[in-house]
């Protein structure tokens, strides 16, 4: 697809506007009731839709497709996302008002560290063709990496600060409380963070490791750097209000983590088959209408499945609490 700078220029400004509209209705720090999230969710879906149908009327089909395959990849994978989130909250113990104050700023810088990202991808895949090997590669070993943390019994339920998030609070300090949405303070002449200033960042720089996955396997999908930035974009901006909606219900999707190495190991071999006809090797590509059957299949089915079993697993342990009476 080929994209004027002008119309760069015009997305860019319009995602500022819709991201200022969110923030100008959420400005006053508040608990998030259900109705709210689904409202919000919702529209930004709806928003996405919006886009990719007029990708389909002012571009083509295949641009369409590509980002429909794309968003719906970076939304499944970001769901991931939450998780961590989860445990960020409770690792800094972030009142529920300030939560979707944190979200939105952690977002926000998480979306500038992935433009970077994708812009580096775009100028590598022009330059080396053999790149998508390694992408390949990585999702590949990223799938057998996540089947194996699932079926571990010992499954991580702590947050661990980064080296760079660590090296930040030492440079500058950190208060000893949450002064409502103060993101500096002042304490004895020196300039310090407060403790949401510090879990802003941590959403940020934490969904940086997020990036390594999800960057490469949308680059799997499209190479086109105008279709993966707007993908991640819709993806990452919904996932705020999507914290607040399914919250309780990420424990329940106890299957996810497989679905998602599916995802990834197919995408791998989708850009591996890719890079070997790209060397000349005749070998067949996987369409994007297969790409987005496929990752629309996977997610339905490891929902249900999660589910299932989540239904299974309680009714177990109330019958098992049952007979102990």
């Amino acid at each position: 697809m080929d994209v004027s700078f002008n119309l760069w220029v015009v997305t860019v400004l319009g995602l500022i506007a819709l991201i200022a509209v969110d923030f100008l209705i959420g400005r006053k720090p508040h608990d998030v009731s259900i109705k709210e999230a689904g409202i919000w969710t919702v529209v930004w879906i709806v928003l996405a839709v919006l886009f990719g149908l007029g990708l389909l009327f002012f571009g083509d089909s295949r641009s369409a497709g590509e980002f429909f395959a794309g968003y719906i990849t970076e939304k499944s994978l970001s769901v991931d996302n939450l998780f961590v989130f989860v445990l960020i909250m409770a690792k800094f113990s972030v009142p529920s008002h300030l939560q979707q104050r944190v979200l939105l700023i952690g977002v926000l810088i998480a979306l500038v560290l992935r433009a970077i990202f994708i812009a580096a991808g775009a100028a590598i895949i022009a330059s080396f063709s053999w790149v998508f090997y390694i992408f390949g590669a990585f999702l590949i070993y990223t799938a057998w990496k996540l089947i194996k943390e699932a079926s571990s019994d010992e499954p991580d339920e702590e947050y661990e600060e980064n080296r760079l998030l660590k090296s930040i609070e030492q440079r500058f300090g950190v208060a000893d409380r949450y002064h409502d949405t103060k993101l500096f303070l002042r304490v004895n002449g020196k300039r310090v963070l407060t403790p949401l200033m510090v879990v802003m960042l941590a959403i940020g720089t934490t969904d940086v490791l997020f990036a390594l996955d999800s960057i490469p396997a949308i680059f799997g999908l499209t190479q086109d750097p105008y279709i993966v930035f707007t993908a991640n974009a819709f993806a990452l901006m919904g996932l705020r209000q999507l914290y607040f909606l399914i919250g309780g219900l990420l424990r329940k999707l106890v299957h996810l983590s497989y679905g998602l190495s599916v995802i990834l190991g197919f995408i791998g071999v989708k850009l591996i088959l890719h890079a070997l006809h790209e060397s000349g090797v005749h070998v067949p590509e996987i369409s994007i209408p297969v790409s987005l059957a496929v990752i629309c299949g996977v997610l339905v089915i490891t929902t249900i499945t999660s589910l299932v079993a989540s239904r299974r697993k309680a009714a177990a342990e109330e019958e098992k609490s049952v007979k102990v009476r």
